[in-house]
């Protein structure tokens, strides 16, 4: 696999990563929106390292695009860390996002017993939801949405006249993603430009992942009866299957890419889940490992060029 780590960090991220960290020691509660299909992915550790003991509701977003089973999986892991309440929902269910608010409640009881207003903040990657959430508990349309990452620019302060204030913050991503299996789910749902990543590599990532954990879904959709073992041969065949031809039947493989990653982005695939907590263990200990590495040939790199400053020294 291509060790193809994302590092987009758009000026307007860095400073509201700034805005926030000055933000949260004012803020009684956090609401941070994560992608059901990613929750590991699309959860900021920068986030995790600014909060300190605020306690944060976790909302798994587009729980309607993610596999129910594998979603209580993710609520369940979550909920082991102190402080942290995550709860499912969908955008398109007044009543799941209403559900947000018992829970921040739940989380700071101590402000409505002396007559305050909670103060909360949500937050979340670009592209995630954020602005449909906020909307919905105003009751009104305040934040802008859209499909393209990075819509929000500015902190802006809501109050939403039910003893609790929100704080809306832009969509942030870190200034580079370490693991490179969360760079691809987090392109391959759209959490990042198109432009970030190439788009082939991503669909291959991908089609590799469900041919593992969905292949079901692959064969029906793309009327396959058995999965080929590479990658490419899936891709081929997917392309094949549904018209991504050229001139002398060659298979476009880019436009193969286009329909896989758009089919499940709108969910056409199915109910689908990109990651287990198992698998980010895994992944962090590689991680890690692929790290400590690095930094050894940083200090051998470093003790080579003294040695070589005081061969030439003599």
């Amino acid at each position: 696999m291509v060790n193809n780590a994302i590092q987009w960090f758009p000026g307007h991220m860095h400073k509201a990563l700034k805005e926030i960290e000055e933000a949260i020691p004012q803020v009684d509660v956090i609401i941070e929106v994560l992608d059901a299909r990613i929750p590991f992915s699309s959860e900021n550790p920068v986030i995790s390292k600014l909060r300190g003991e605020t306690p944060v509701v976790k909302v798994l977003n587009k729980r309607d695009l993610a596999d129910p089973e594998l979603t209580q999986l993710w609520i369940d892991h979550l909920e082991k860390e102190q402080g942290v309440k995550a709860i499912a929902i969908t955008t398109s269910q007044a009543s799941e996002v209403s559900k947000i608010m018992e829970l921040v409640r739940k989380l700071a009881p101590h402000r409505e017993e002396i007559g305050k207003n909670i103060r909360t903040m949500i937050m979340g990657i670009p592209n995630v939801g954020k602005s449909t959430i906020i909307n919905a508990l105003a009751g009104r349309t305040i934040a802008v949405t859209g499909n393209q990452p990075a819509v929000t620019r500015r902190q802006q302060r809501i109050n939403l006249q039910n003893g609790v204030v929100l704080s809306d913050t832009p969509g942030v991503l870190w200034p580079k993603v370490e693991n490179p299996h969360s760079g691809f789910r987090l392109a391959a749902t759209g959490a990042v430009k198109d432009t970030a990543m190439e788009y082939d590599e991503v669909a291959f990532y991908t089609v590799e992942y469900l041919a593992k954990q969905y292949p079901d879904r692959l064969k029906e959709r793309y009327n396959i009866e058995e999965l080929p073992e590479s990658d490419l041969e899936l891709m081929e065949e997917i392309g094949r299957n549904r018209g991504a031809l050229r001139s002398g039947g060659r298979v476009d493989l880019h436009k193969a890419s286009e329909i896989l990653l758009h089919e499940l982005r709108s969910g056409t695939l199915g109910k689908i889940t990109l990651e287990l907590p198992e698998m980010i263990t895994q992944e962090l200990v590689e991680v890690e490992i692929e790290t400590a590495k690095k930094e050894e040939q940083k200090i051998k790199k470093k003790e080579e060029r003294r040695k070589r400053y005081l061969r030439n020294k003599r």
